[in-house]
């Protein structure tokens, strides 16, 4: 364990990283997994859905990084599938709640992740593969506009150009594009990245308990150096890439995570909607706030009842925001 623990420290050192990678994971957090403070306070019903649009399952929130202000919620269509569906998923609301607008409608099976870039444009995982779309990613301009897709509609795959249910994507600060490429079972597990104009870059991971292997990437975040980390759901852990994907550490003190989020002050927001003593033993489910510099979990949000918040978001005052695909609500929290 110490070896390992010193070969991922002076991997960190050469690659520029911060010196929290050099310490065991298990060492950077308190004996309670879920011992941390709460200075929170929950919001119910902040978002203002538009008339004729029941909150669906909310799968994935984002701030608009162009303004750090406004939201946008991928929500599967007033349900949980967007199949058959006139209605919009990518729902935008001012920071009061109120409905903006909503775009993507008739473009997703089953939406599941999302990204809004630092000039407005919003990155729209499908997961699902039917009718002649799904397996994608889509790049819409701020008004609605398709400019790119990445993946073939309605086919999955392995290769460059193919994917197999996206769960999801990631901007870089250059403008890299990653993507979370897998849901479990026979699906993939790894990171594809991408260059801004779509142009494939590279691939990395495998299925794997193992250090640097990947299983099951529900969610993606990148820090303010380039370093790319992956929510590993079935394996109870953050795992940490440089840019190239070049293994860096794991962390196993946020929980069983679902999703991963990043803000602009490299605070990062990890939401467990899963642990439970058959899953994770010890952990209970909510969202778990650290810092990328050192990986310890200062505050915890615990689930307000049984399955926690699955889609996390924050905005630059540093509200934080759970969709509940169970419930089909989204809830807002904001520090006392």
């Amino acid at each position: 364990m110490k070896q390992a623990i010193r070969r991922a420290g002076l991997a960190a050192f050469a690659a520029g990283a911060l010196a929290f990678v050099a310490s065991a994971p298990g060492q950077a957090q308190s004996s309670d997994p879920n011992g941390a403070p709460n200075p929170y306070k929950m919001q119910e019903n902040w978002a203002q859905y538009p008339a004729g649009h029941a909150v669906g399952a909310a799968i994935k929130i984002q701030v608009d990084h162009s303004d750090g202000k406004s939201m946008w919620i991928f929500d599967r269509c007033g349900a949980n599938d967007c199949s058959n569906s006139s209605l919009p998923p990518l729902l935008k609301f001012d920071a009061s709640g109120k409905f903006m607008q909503g775009i993507g409608a008739g473009k997703f099976n089953q939406p599941h992740g999302l990204y809004v870039d630092r000039e407005g444009n919003v990155y729209g995982a499908d997961q699902i593969a039917k009718n002649g779309k799904g397996a994608v990613v889509i790049k819409f301009s701020p008004k609605g506009e398709v400019l790119m897709t990445l993946g073939q509609p309605g086919k999955e795959g392995a290769g460059p150009t193919s994917l197999s249910q996206p769960s999801a994507v990631a901007v870089a600060p250059n403008g890299d594009i990653y993507i979370a490429d897998g849901h479990g079972g026979k699906t993939n597990d790894r990171i594809v990245k991408y260059a801004k104009d779509g142009k494939f870059l590279l691939d990395w991971g495998r299925h794997g308990k193992a250090p640097g292997e990947i299983d099951t990437p529900h969610g993606i975040a990148v820090d303010s150096a380039g370093r790319v980390y992956v929510a590993e759901r079935v394996n109870n852990r953050i795992s940490i890439f440089d840019a190239d994907g070049k293994f860096i550490a794991e962390w196993k003190q946020f929980g069983r995570p679902s999703d991963v989020v990043i803000d602009k002050n490299d605070m990062i927001y990890v939401a467990d909607s899963q642990s439970d003593q058959k899953t994770n033993p010890g952990f209970k489910q909510g969202i778990r706030i650290g810092s990328v510099k050192d990986g310890k979990v200062t505050a915890f949000i615990p689930a307000p009842e049984a399955g926690g918040a699955e889609g996390l978001g924050v905005d630059d005052a540093g509200n934080v925001y759970g969709g509940w695909t169970n419930k089909m609500f989204v809830r807002r929290f904001v520090k006392n």
